[in-house]
Parts: C-alpha cells; sequence; structure tokens
C-alpha cells in the first residue's frame, strides 16, 4: 500500500486560495478515480476537487470553513500501486512550485521549500488574505498577533482584522482605508481602482412580527451584496437607453436554428448575437473597454465579455468569454451554452469568471423590458438586454411612411460617469443597436 497526498489544485492564474466548503467523502470511505473529494470555494465560484486516483480516504488536513492555499496537501488517500518514491515526490514539488510562480503576488510572499502554511513568530496561522491585508496597512507581526480572532481555533478572519482597522481610524461602519488594501479584499486583483476611505452604516434594525422568517444569506449572497455596494461606492452610474428594432435578427434565427441544431448539436440563442454585436461595437468605441486606476484610466487589449447568469439558489454569477472578438458565431454560440450549462450545475473553473472587461446581462430571460444594471466592478460599463416585443411600428419607405408589426427591444447602458460621458456611452449602445437593426437575413453560418 501507499500514500497518495492530494494537492490543492491551480484554480486560474489570479486564485490563490479557497476555502473548504464541504467534505464529500470522510476517512474510511472508499474512492474511485474523479470521484468528488470536497466541495471548495474562492471569492468567485464554487468548485468540486475530484480524487485523480483510487483508494481510500484516511486523513483530511484541513477543517471544513478553512482556508487552504493552491499547492498544499488538504487530504492523504491510501492506495495501490502509486509509488510514493523520492522522484515522485520531488515531481510533486516541483508542480506545486511551478503552480504557486505563475500566481499574481506571490513574490511578496515568503519563498519555502515545503508547504507548509505561513505563520507569524508567535506560530499564529494567517491566512494569505488577511497577510496581503495587514501587509498593505503595515500593521506588524506584533500587532497583528494582538488582535483577538473569531475564526476556528482563535484565527483571525478577515473581518476581524477589518473591524480592527475600523477601530483604528475611529469610524462607526465597516471601513476599507488603502486603496491596495481594497483590491485584495475584493478578490479581482489589480484591476480594482482604488477609493477614498468609505464607510458602510449599518442600517435601523428592523422590527420583526412573530410570523417573520429569518434567512441568513449564504456566502455567495453576502459576496454579491459587498460587491454591488462597493460598485455603486466607487462609480457615478449613469444609464443611457436605446429601442432596437431586431426583427431581422429574430427571422434569421427561426429560419437557421433547426438547420443549426442538427449541424452543430447546440441550440442559437440570442446571447450568442447580441455577443457579437458588443464586440463589434467596443472595437468601434475602446474606451468602454477600460478600468480606472486612481487617475489612470487602462485601456485593455482584449475583449473579454461577462454574461451574468442566475444560478438555481437565486444567486448571479458571470462567466467570462475570453478574445469574444475572435470568434466566429458558431465559436460562440458553443461558448456561451458551454458557460451557461457548467454554471447552472456549479462545475466553473475560479478562473472563468474572472479578468472580464465587459459585461452583458439579458433581464429579458425574466420578461423585463429594460434595467439598469449595477456596473460589475472594475469595469466601467454593463449593458442589459430587455425581452423582445411584437409592436407596432413606424416604417418610412419609398411610398411613404407605414405602420408595420415589428419585434423591438430595449438596450440599457450603465456605465462610469467618471470616465464615460454621456456622448461615448450613448454612440456605444446605439452601435449595439445598429449592429442588431442590420443584421443580414441571408447571413451563412
Amino acid at each position: 500500500m501507499a500514500q497518495y497526498e492530494l494537492l490543492l489544485p491551480k484554480m486560474g492564474e489570479s486564485v490563490a486560495e479557497a476555502t473548504i466548503i464541504k467534505w464529500a467523502k470522510q476517512p474510511g470511505d472508499m474512492i474511485e478515480a474523479d470521484d468528488t473529494i470536497l466541495e471548495i470555494a474562492t471569492d468567485k465560484v464554487d468548485s468540486e476537487v475530484p480524487s485523480p486516483v483510487a483508494g481510500k480516504l484516511i486523513k483530511q488536513l484541513f477543517k471544513e470553513d478553512e482556508i487552504a492555499r493552491v499547492g498544499e496537501i488538504i487530504a492523504i488517500i491510501e492506495t495501490e500501486g502509486i509509488s510514493d518514491s523520492p522522484q515522485v515526490r520531488e515531481e510533486i514539488g516541483e508542480m506545486v512550485v511551478s503552480a504557486a510562480q505563475d500566481i499574481p503576488g506571490t513574490d511578496q510572499l515568503t519563498a519555502t521549500a515545503d508547504t507548509e502554511i505561513k505563520r507569524s513568530v508567535s506560530d499564529r496561522f494567517y491566512s494569505p488574505l488577511v497577510k496581503n491585508i495587514a501587509s498593505q496597512e503595515n500593521l506588524s507581526n506584533e500587532e497583528l498577533d494582538a488582535i483577538p480572532g473569531t475564526g476556528t481555533e482563535g484565527r483571525l478572519t478577515k473581518d476581524d482584522l477589518l473591524s480592527y482597522i475600523q477601530s483604528k481610524t475611529g469610524g462607526t461602519g465597516s471601513v476599507i482605508a488603502n486603496p491596495a488594501a481594497a483590491k485584495i479584499i475584493a478578490g479581482s486583483g489589480a484591476e480594482i481602482p482604488p477609493v477614498k476611505p468609505t464607510v458602510v452604516h449599518q442600517g435601523s434594525s428592523s422590527s420583526i412580527s412573530g410570523g417573520d422568517e429569518i434567512i441568513e444569506m449564504d456566502r455567495m449572497r453576502k459576496l454579491i451584496a459587498e460587491h454591488m455596494v462597493m460598485s455603486v461606492q466607487t462609480s457615478p452610474h449613469v444609464t443611457s437607453f436605446v429601442e432596437a428594432d431586431v426583427t431581422n435578427m429574430v427571422m434569421w434565427r427561426e429560419k437557421v436554428k433547426r438547420n443549426f441544431e442538427k449541424r452543430e448539436n447546440e441550440k442559437i440563442t440570442f446571447t450568442p448575437l447580441f455577443v457579437e454585436a458588443v464586440a463589434k461595437a467596443i472595437k468601434d468605441f475602446p474606451m468602454v473597454n477600460v478600468s480606472v486606476n486612481g487617475t489612470q484610466i487602462i485601456k485593455k487589449k482584449d475583449i473579454n465579455i461577462g454574461m451574468a447568469a442566475a444560478l438555481p439558489s437565486g444567486n448571479l454569477i458571470v462567466p467570462v468569454i475570453k478574445n469574444a472578438d475572435q470568434f466566429n458565431l458558431v465559436g460562440l454560440t458553443k461558448s456561451v451554452n458551454d458557460l451557461a450549462g457548467r454554471a447552472r450545475n456549479a462545475k466553473l473553473k475560479p478562473d472563468e469568471t474572472q479578468n472580464g472587461t465587459f459585461t452583458l446581462t439579458n433581464v429579458g430571460s425574466f420578461g423585463n423590458i429594460m434595467g439598469t444594471p449595477i456596473i460589475n466592478q472594475p469595469q466601467v460599463a454593463i449593458l442589459a438586454v430587455g425581452a423582445i416585443k411584437k409592436k407596432p411600428a413606424v416604417l418610412e419607405t419609398e411610398f411613404g411612411d407605414v405602420i408595420a408589426i415589428r419585434h423591438m427591444m430595449f438596450l440599457s447602458l450603465s456605465y462610469d460617469h467618471r470616465v464615460v460621458d454621456g456622448a461615448l456611452g450613448g454612440s456605444f449602445v446605439r452601435r449595439v443597436a445598429d449592429y442588431l437593426e442590420n443584421w443580414d437575413v441571408n447571413r451563412e453560418i
């Protein structure tokens, strides 16, 4: 018999750690290759960790709700026929080091030859997130050691540290005083724009009657709530609206959808058509594809379009189509369907929800004709597409104006008025509408 050390796998270039949500297998359980061992969560998405080997789980090295870093040993599996030789262990170590070197920011951490958890002089456990925030706030190890922790076995959590920072600033709410720390807390890397110190005051308590039900927010809902509040506090939101006649696009899809599904084994929805139009419009107006860092505007080279997707739990997730402008319509359709399907089944990889430069949300899927979406930071714009409705419309012809039944829809673009003015925002959403309205009904696919 041999023992296999299961490592927390690399989950994307900008993901350095994950929280253990639930162990699907317990010590003593037999495991087949590819069986799910545990569920983990990053600040972006929940994932399952499968076993690469068959055997028996003999030890869990992390408890639920504890944080593990990429490359750390999280479980021991007893196997047959798997070598535990020094050469194999050396190869595993090299893979761990290689994975760690790919994670932005790890050059700021103290390098070690093994996978021991980083600890302070007092041997107290601190997660990489806590250590990074402390570093940005210039807190010494001695000061960090003196802060009471509410986590498992007295572990210092992010909330404990933020509360301590708040008390130092004399605030009465949740304070993020350091712009660099705000980047780390938001979990989106160096693209998060620094903001001025912000105080979030707790609202007055609501009265609760005997028949009311109290529902505690789950982890994802808490993250969404924090992200939405941060976005509104960061960006002055403005929304521009355009009504588009998409009759040609609707007729074209109706004509090709059956042959397309038969040929490609994929259903073609309106979403890839919207994504294509947005990608084209971004090329025409690249200053919509930017982020803000203080007084700097970062113009993005890649066009990575996120598409907001509702989960069965009622929460929201935004998988990202990387380099969307480089796909043809068949490729966009397959990418949209793949990401949407895996989002609904909690199969997305953390990296597939990151590095978006623009977001599209389809409020029409809920029967809404328009919406005023909140910007997905650190982006500066988000487009909502409404329901397509048949309506009477005035058409100009060579014989005069006529009234006809047309397929109409509203597009609404929310944008960051710090860097996107009304002329740019209005022109961009108008250009998206133009691409949809001028759809070629004879287009081959």
